[in-house]
């Protein structure tokens, strides 16, 4: 009688016998591999040199035009105070997926929010852009009509839009260029406020009125700030996760492009600084498997640093390094699966999932099997755990850099740190990788808190349309408690 054992228990035999088809010596190969993709904090102290560099010269009314980090000014200035009352829509895009809240505000810290998740078909995402914002405003018109929201009286809405904009007025900002996958024909260095207006106004059933438009960092500051019971100290906002950018308070004597109300000492800053390296400063510390993402995406030479740090290709990174040390006989006896030569078939999540693990590499065993590769040996297993392991460090690293080089800039003793999106939440050990990081890399007397941000982005656009209309009334603004 032929007994066929399925190839995770196979593997987990070998796991307690030893009985294993690769060396030790294998592991030691893979690590001298992966040098590549670890960073010293001597190349992180040169980053964050550079970084501030490019944040000075994105504040700066002349060197902006040739800086690479734009730091566009947000027009946002004032925090919730908690008078903000009243019904308040949000229109949250940012990738394939985009989300539509209600939320509420009362009396007595009163808060409630009703949301709704919405798919951006992928023939939508590279089609015109009218179809794009058309497609916005039927699932618009869908929420409201399911909600039973009143219709005769125009509903704040807050828009956030989570790629680069170039905003020159609260409601009013220019595409600066597609990310994340989109490539939409006629709305780059075009007012996006406009084009959904106009979408709104092509149905003739939505009374809207756009109060803000906002990108996610934004967002979750705000929504931070307001889940602290209106803390004064929450400066940064932070997102890892399809995309990787970041906004800080700023001064507003020092944010040169700012032409809005100088009577107010801050202004939040959008630092975009996703594009970081796209002059060259990152070629140092680039891989082969960063040059090839970046020259085989939808926008080769630029975003350059989110490609070495967001969910939209951390996986990938991982693939191609595996596939890389397949072709070179050190993983899975050079055998590899179509599944793991299939472009984007290693998702980010499997990431999380590998380094997961509690024991017998049960996960990996499982991941592994999903992409086709049967009968791995335990140093297989290792190796690819490890291979996980330098490329999710490499990217909290990176992040720590960058947000110790606002920390620094800043000067803030007390720091309040808004954080979101799918990386920072799932992977299990993104977090302590980066506050052991910033810590070594920001100044020794200021302290700061990651605070993760629930539904951030969508939230904090609420919270601005609240506060834009709470803002009507002078009276009841309170700005930021920076100095």
């Amino acid at each position: 009688m032929c007994i066929v054992i399925h190839p995770i228990l196979r593997a987990l035999y070998g796991l307690f016998t030893g009985a294993t088809s690769s060396s030790s010596a294998a592991r030691v190969t893979i690590k001298e591999d992966c040098k590549s993709l670890l960073l010293s904090n001597e190349q992180l102290t040169t980053l964050m040199k550079d970084m501030d560099g490019a944040i000075r010269n994105g504040l700066g009314k002349d060197t902006n035009p040739s800086s690479i980090v734009k730091c566009y000014v947000t027009y946002v200035q004032d925090l919730p105070n908690g008078t903000e009352r009243g019904k308040f829509l949000a229109l949250d895009l940012g990738g394939t997926n985009f989300r539509v809240l209600l939320i509420e505000l009362g009396e007595n810290n009163y808060f409630h929010m009703d949301s709704e998740i919405f798919k951006v078909p992928a023939h939508i995402q590279t089609g015109k852009g009218s179809e794009l914002f058309d497609h916005i405003a039927k699932c618009l018109a869908e929420f409201i009509k399911k909600h039973n929201l009143d219709n005769k009286k125009a509903l704040p809405l807050g828009f956030t839009f989570s790629f680069p904009l170039r905003q020159v007025g609260l409601t009013k900002g220019y595409l600066n260029s597609w990310t994340k996958g989109f490539n939409c024909s006629g709305v780059v260095d075009e007012d996006v406020v406009r084009l959904l207006k106009e979408a709104i106004k092509r149905r003739k059933d939505l009374n809207l009125r756009l109060t803000a438009v906002l990108n996610d960092a934004t967002g979750t500051l705000m929504s931070c700030a307001h889940k602290t019971r209106f803390s004064k100290n929450c400066f940064v906002g932070l997102i890892i996760g399809t995309g990787c950018n970041a906004c800080y308070v700023e001064k507003v004597e020092n944010a040169e492009l700012f032409d809005g109300d100088k009577t107010k000492p801050h202004v939040i800053v959008n630092t975009e600084w996703g594009a970081f390296g796209d002059d060259g400063k990152l070629d140092a510390v680039r891989t082969k498997y960063d040059r090839e993402i970046d020259e085989d995406s939808l926008n080769p030479g630029r975003q350059r640093f989110e490609k070495m740090i967001s969910g939209m290709y951390m996986g990938e990174i991982v693939r191609l390094a595996i596939v890389d040390l397949a072709n070179q006989n050190k993983l899975f006896e050079g055998r590899l699966s179509e599944q793991m030569k299939t472009k984007g078939a290693f998702g980010t999540s499997f990431v999380s999932d590998i380094e997961g693990d509690k024991a017998n590499y049960k996960e990996t065993l499982k991941v592994l099997s999903e992409m086709g590769i049967n009968d791995p040996s335990l140093v297989d297993c290792a190796n690819v755990r490890y291979i996980c392991e330098c490329v999710s460090r490499r990217s909290a690293h990176l992040v720590s850099a960058g947000l110790a080089a606002l920390l620094n800039k800043m000067d803030e003793k007390s720091v309040t740190i808004g954080v979101d999106g799918s990386v920072y939440r799932f992977h299990p050990y993104f977090h302590k990788l980066m506050v052991e990081k910033t810590k070594q890399l920001t100044k020794s007397d200021i302290k700061f808190d990651l605070m993760l941000s629930e539904d951030g982005s969508g939230r904090g656009a609420a919270l601005v349309a609240a506060v834009a209309v709470r803002d009507e009334l002078p009276s009841m603004t309170n700005g930021f408690s920076a100095k």
